[in-house]
């Protein structure tokens, strides 16, 4: 071949390899999205999984798209060589006729990149039903990293006259043995994030059933799961209230307004549970009214200290923190505890009758806690979760809600009313105020003390993208739902609470 031959092949060479190289540039670009550990993008790697496995492909196709530019490229330049047949060099023309019908078998079996070229030409469009299926992202191949010293290794083989074909051959077979270490990427791919490598959790005392190992594995272990969401619409219609009681029953309302915790007042604390102990709670609690709150909170401290609700309650009002799990924050977590703190749209604090009685008054500094933080692993006798949706209050879960576009995800938070008349906490910090029973009804020897409701809303992401703070063990159980609360009500206050609510008012 004459020089200027030589020449203007490698030039066309080039021309195809950087043409491919934008191609992939273009359709690998995509908006970033953090979600680590996000529980819809498990369900999505699951359910991509199993189609691959299904159709007798890998089960991750990255590498495709660099494939996809190297058959090309291999194909582009095996027209060239292919003219040297009219030079007489039979031998090399069989060679590359042969290598021509190997790069096109390899281009029509079903993982060839062309597959996952198309896809993406077409918006993603498989991905992105499948996010509309199980609320997850979609999920973007990582780049590979040997796709820039092939494409400089074909260059190089413009010069290389009679040994080019077997050497392209060669070069095929070991980069198909090589794909299947390439092919076996972890789970919670990240989009645009690469092969990046994720910081290392303390492992969790339950197994997760869909741990697979991997760089990302450890997300798996963390929780929630698929199984742990509901659609709020297939969820029967329930109700969590007791029914109505006779002339003897009380039906005012009081509410505290306090606000949403704009102050940001948060910490991983419980001084009722765990007393003098930071991180006892090792999750984080939001916090509304007494403003001094923390680990070594004491009757006289929380005496002391300011308020964000009206009329002087000083009480304590707290609860774990809801995450957007699709929002790559706080992921050096030890607990797990992993996605961006979701501020709940409205918090509800209402003090309610008993249906069969009278309200006494709550003695000040009664401490009180509702639910079960450690459920998942110790059964549900204190479980005291309820989720819904706004429009769906009749339906109520101990599931997370996934609720239609427009409805906010609830969390019901009912505390025990029924006092022993003497203590203000107990050793398990339950015997004390204990839940009256179906009918309303409190123990004998017990009283009714109005009863708190804690009704919070939130908007969260689309999809099952969210979880609620929780033990390392409890792998994010929505059942785990819990809140706690402290009376610190000036006496005044208390009073008119009670008198607002056996007299039948809404206050």
């Amino acid at each position: 071949m004459s020089k200027s031959r030589r020449m203007a092949a490698a030039m066309s060479a080039l021309a195809v390899v950087a043409g491919g190289l934008v191609s992939a540039a273009v359709f690998s670009v995509s908006p970033a999205l953090a979600d680590h550990c996000d529980p819809a993008e498990q369900g999505h790697q699951e359910q991509t999984t199993t189609r691959a496995q299904r159709q007798g492909q890998p089960t991750q196709a990255p590498d495709g798209q660099d494939q996809d530019n190297q058959d090309q490229g291999q194909q582009d330049q095996g027209q060239q060589d292919q003219g040297n047949q009219d030079q007489g060099r039979q031998d090399q023309g069989q060679d590359q006729n042969n290598q021509d019908q190997n790069n096109q078998d390899q281009a029509n079996q079903p993982p060839d990149g062309r597959q996952q070229n198309t896809n993406q030409r077409n918006g993603d469009q498989q991905q992105n039903t499948d996010q509309q299926g199980d609320g997850g992202g979609a999920l973007s191949p990582a780049p590979d990293p040997n796709g820039q010293d092939q494409d400089q290794q074909d260059q190089g083989q413009q010069d290389q006259g009679d040994q080019q074909a077997d050497q392209n051959g060669q070069d095929q077979d070991d980069q198909q043995a090589a794909q299947p270490t390439q092919s076996a990427n972890p789970l919670f791919r990240r989009r645009g994030r690469g092969n990046q490598q994720q910081p290392t959790r303390r492992p969790t005392a339950t197994p997760s059933p869909t741990a697979t190992g991997g760089g990302e594995a450890e997300c798996a272990d963390l929780g929630p799961f698929l199984t742990d969401f509901v659609d709020i619409r297939q969820v029967q219609q329930t109700s969590i209230d007791p029914p109505r009681g006779g002339r003897g029953g009380s039906r005012g309302t009081f509410v505290s307004a306090c606000g949403t915790n704009r102050n940001g007042h948060n910490n991983p604390d419980n001084f009722i549970v765990a007393p003098g102990v930071s991180n006892g709670a090792h999750h984080l609690h939001d916090y509304v009214g007494n403003v001094s709150t923390n680990g070594f909170s004491t009757d006289e401290s929380l005496s002391a200290a300011g308020t964000t609700c009206r009329f002087g309650d000083k009480s304590t009002y707290f609860w774990p923190v809801l995450r957007d799990r699709k929002v790559d924050v706080n992921v050096n977590d030890p607990d797990g505890n992993v996605g961006q703190v979701l501020r709940a749209r409205s918090v509800t604090l209402q003090f309610r009758g008993n249906p069969t009685s009278r309200v006494t008054a709550m003695p000040r500094f009664l401490r009180l806690i509702t639910g079960d933080a450690k459920a998942a692993t110790n059964g549900g006798a204190n479980a005291r979760a309820a989720w819904s949706c706004t429009g769906f209050q009749n339906r109520i879960t101990t599931k997370y809600p996934l609720c239609p576009r427009g409805s906010q995800v609830l969390r019901i938070l009912d505390f025990p009313s029924c006092w022993d008349g003497q203590n203000t906490d107990s050793a398990n910090h339950r015997t004390h105020v204990v839940f009256p029973d179906q009918s309303g009804a409190c123990p004998g020897g017990m009283k009714a003390v109005p009863q708190l409701r804690m009704t919070l809303s939130y908007s969260v992401p689309q999809g099952p993208s969210f979880a609620v703070d929780a033990f390392p063990e409890q792998q994010h159980n929505p059942i785990t739902d819990h809140a706690d609360f402290a009376n610190v009500m000036p006496d005044r206050l208390m009073s008119f609470v009670v008198d607002c609510i056996n007299r039948g008012r809404r206050c």
